[in-house]
Formats: C-alpha cells, sequence, structure tokens
C-alpha cells in the first residue's frame, strides 16, 4: 500500500509473495517483524485522512509495540485468501474476526480475546407498539438481504421455520452491500435488511436512528488466528490478550469504532439574516484570501466540520473548527496540541487545501470544478479521491466532473467488487461520509453567495 509503510493489497501481497521466504519456523521467538493478514472493513482495517485505522490494526499495533517488534500489514481479498496466507507460512497471524467454525479449525487455531456475534435486524428506531420485537413478526414483511450471501440463507431458513410469509428481496452484491442497505434503511429507502450486530454496531455509529437489538441467528464466535504451526504465538497473544492494560486498549477501541457517533455534533446554525456566518468571519476571510477561495467557502468548511465549535473532537482524534487529524497538523508544521485555537487551525487547513490544489490540478483543470474535490480530499483525503477518479475512468464516467460521476464512483469504494480491483489502490472507504460532507458544504455556501457579502 503506496505511502503508508504496509507490504500491500491482497493481490500485492500475492504477487510479492513469491519472493518472500517461508515464516515457518521452529524457534518461539516473535520476529522482528510481524507480518499481520487483515482485511479491508468498516472496523477491522481502513485508510481515513491518509492514516491507517481499525479496531483489529490497532490492537495488532498495541501488541507488536508492546512486545518490541515492528507490524507488516497484509491486506487480503477475502477470508479465504488470509487463511491461505497463513496456511503457507506468508504471514505470522491474521488480525481479523475468523469464525470459530470446523471449517476454519481445520486449518489455524484461534487466539486473542474472543469476540461474539449475531446477525441482527435493521429497522427505523420507533415507538414500542410499531418495533418488531420477534421474529415472527417478520411475516409478511419486507426484508432486503445480500443475494447469496448468509444473511439471505438465514432468512431463507427463517422463513421455513416460521411457515412462510417474509418477502426476502435478494440484492446483488455487485451494486450493494451490507452498509449500503443500512444507509438505504437509515434514509427510509428501504424498510428492513439483516447483517451481522458488529457491522450494524458501525453503521448505528452513523445513523443513531437505527433499532439493532433484534437478533435472528445463533451466536458465532470469532478471534483472531494462527496457524497450528505457531500455536505458541497464540498462547502469547491469549495471555498478553488477558492483561489488565491490552484489556484496557480493547475497550477504547470497541467504544472508538462501534460505540462513539461519527457524524458532525455541533449545535451551532448560521442565521443567514444576520449577514454573517459565524463570530469567525474575519478569521476565514483573512486565511481564504492566500488561497485566492471565497471566504464563504472556507467558512462553508469549517460549519460542516465542527459547528466551528473548537472544542470538537471527532471519533478519529481530529480537532478544532477544521477538525485536522494530529498527523496532518504535525506534516503541515502545526503542534496538534494547538488545534483548538482557530488561527491556528483556519491557517493550517488553508495550507492542506492548497496542497490538495495542487496535487489535484492535473486531475481537474478547471478551477471552480477542482474546489469540490478538494473539499471531498479534505474530509477523505487525497488517497480515496484519486481512487474514485480511477474508479470513474474504468466504468465510463466523467473524472473530471464530481456530482453524478466522481462522487457517485467514490461511493462505490464500500463494495469489496470494487475496492479490490486492481486500480484501486487504497481499499474500503464509507463513501457515502464524504459525498454528504460536499453536499453539505456546497449547499451552505451556496446559501451564504446570496445571503451575506462578500
Amino acid at each position: 500500500m503506496l505511502g503508508f509503510g504496509c507490504s500491500g493489497r491482497g493481490d500485492g501481497a500475492s504477487s510479492s509473495a513469491d519472493s518472500i521466504d517461508s515464516l515457518d519456523t521452529i524457534v518461539n521467538i516473535i520476529p522482528d517483524t510481524l507480518r499481520v493478514a487483515t482485511l479491508y472493513s468498516p472496523s477491522s482495517y481502513f485508510i481515513y485522512r491518509e492514516q491507517q485505522m481499525g479496531y483489529d490494526y490497532e490492537l495488532a499495533s498495541r501488541f507488536a509495540a508492546d512486545k518490541g517488534v515492528d507490524i507488516d500489514i497484509v491486506v487480503a481479498h477475502n477470508l479465504a485468501q488470509a487463511v491461505e496466507m497463513l496456511d503457507s507460512g506468508l504471514v505470522h497471524l491474521i488480525a481479523y474476526e475468523v469464525p470459530v467454525t470446523a471449517e476454519y479449525l481445520e486449518h489455524l487455531v484461534p487466539c486473542g480475546m474472543e469476540n461474539i456475534t449475531h446477525q441482527v435486524l435493521v429497522q427505523p428506531r420507533a415507538a414500542d407498539s410499531v418495533r418488531i420485537t420477534d421474529v415472527t413478526q417478520l411475516v409478511g414483511r419486507e426484508v432486503y438481504v445480500e443475494k447469496d450471501s448468509r444473511y439471505y440463507y438465514r432468512m431463507v431458513n427463517l422463513n421455513t421455520e416460521l411457515g412462510g410469509g417474509i418477502i426476502i428481496k435478494p440484492v446483488a452484491k455487485d451494486t450493494l452491500v451490507a452498509e449500503d442497505l443500512l444507509d438505504m434503511v437509515a434514509d427510509g429507502t428501504i424498510p428492513l435488511t439483516v447483517v451481522d450486530s458488529d457491522v450494524a454496531s458501525v453503521g448505528r455509529t452513523y445513523y443513531p436512528n437505527l433499532d439493532i437489538s433484534l437478533q435472528v441467528s445463533f451466536p458465532q464466535r470469532s478471534a483472531w488466528a494462527v496457524s497450528p504451526s505457531m500455536s505458541w504465538l497464540g498462547d502469547t497473544i491469549t495471555q498478553w490478550s488477558s492483561e489488565e492494560s491490552p484489556r484496557k486498549e480493547q475497550a477504547a477501541l470497541m467504544r472508538r469504532y462501534y460505540e462513539k457517533s461519527k457524524t458532525q455534533t455541533g449545535i451551532y446554525e448560521i442565521d443567514f439574516a444576520s449577514g454573517r456566518m459565524s463570530g469567525f468571519d474575519p478569521l476565514f476571510k483573512r486565511y481564504a484570501a492566500e488561497i485566492k477561495w471565497d471566504w464563504r467557502l472556507l467558512s462553508s468548511m469549517g460549519y460542516a466540520e465542527s459547528r466551528y465549535d473548537s472544542t470538537q473532537v471527532s471519533w478519529a482524534g481530529a480537532r478544532g473548527i477544521m477538525q485536522l487529524m494530529p498527523a496532518t497538523a504535525r506534516a503541515f508544521g502545526a503542534d496538534p496540541q494547538t488545534m483548538a485555537h482557530n488561527e491556528v487551525s483556519v491557517a493550517t487547513a488553508v495550507k492542506v487545501i492548497n496542497s490538495l490544489e495542487s496535487s489535484l490540478r492535473s486531475y481537474v483543470p478547471d478551477a471552480d470544478e477542482r474546489k469540490k474535490f478538494v473539499i471531498a480530499a479534505y474530509n477523505s483525503g487525497l488517497a480515496h479521491i484519486l481512487d474514485a477518479i480511477a474508479i470513474a475512468k474504468l466504468r465510463g464516467m466523467n473524472a473530471q466532473v464530481w456530482d453524478g460521476n466522481v462522487a457517485e464512483a467514490l461511493m462505490l469504494k464500500s463494495n469489496p467488487e470494487i475496492y479490490n480491483l486492481p486500480e484501486v489502490r487504497y481499499g474500503f472507504f464509507r463513501g457515502r461520509q464524504t459525498y454528504d460532507y460536499v453536499r453539505t458544504v456546497m449547499a451552505c455556501y451556496d446559501k451564504a453567495r446570496k445571503q451575506i457579502k462578500p
């Protein structure tokens, strides 16, 4: 994975693996570099604002740090490929929730902190009199699920158990995936879906209006895994995971990825009739001039990022009015601890915007159109926007136009059929967040242009 210190994607890993000696060893010593297989997902591993993130990634990194070794992440296309890597000795550990089933126990040894998930019904939050609280109430209801997925087969079996009546709506995986169906329940496009409880928990951090309380399957145990030949490593990980400090770390990561809201929480609303956007108008005017932007557009980004609340700290650690990540602040010469200072935050944001403008100029020649790409890259990180441009080209879209083209391509980066393509270099991304962010910024800016003087 270029630029992030990882050995790469699943296909990159397999192509480079031929030049890597087998890691099978007899000596029970953790290697200087722990090679870890994982999968892109909304919780296990992903890139956000140019930073590696994810529950499994961070926990594995903590284990490596505690043991004084380096970590090298290899991203597999799917779990079968990760198991194959483990089998052939190309990685030491799978840091991903591997189901503890007979199928997998033939090839690996579970280790670390065990998790238990269920398939759950996802429905809009409603009064108790309306909410579905028992699977028998699904009779006569439409339930949308991924075609030929475990969710689909669970619904088929449940329908048989109930004597029929559930209206199962299979959706092709090449068009929509579980995360997309969650979005659609949240906005009322579809009434119900079924996903794993961990996926549903992440979804609810974006959409608090979802109810995920009804379990519709038996529990499924899952854990990290090592090969039988390195069971000693599994024992070491399991012992480490039982210690107080790692358990506190695990609890904090669970809150970060599965519980903490990922939506903007500020309450400030712009009173356009007042003729100003916020008390920070002079600040935005001063620094927008440095990049020859309309200050109202820069201010609209501040509104969308934090509602002008300098105390905001996002689930990912972004801070201040302009919600800059600590690594980004450092990269542009600012102390992350100063991001709560409004002038430092805006001044640093302008430097970031100027850098993104330079990076995107060759991709989007039109200056006005390019601003949308820059705004998107500010929110997601440049890597995902470059991926979206590549996807747009692959699908015959106009790669120099945001609305209806690259914006739609970005939304496809939550689909494994898309993010595992060789042309897509930076993997999974929940594009809906950035898609909505750009719309919010531009809507705010359009209104400001009509009612507030330049």
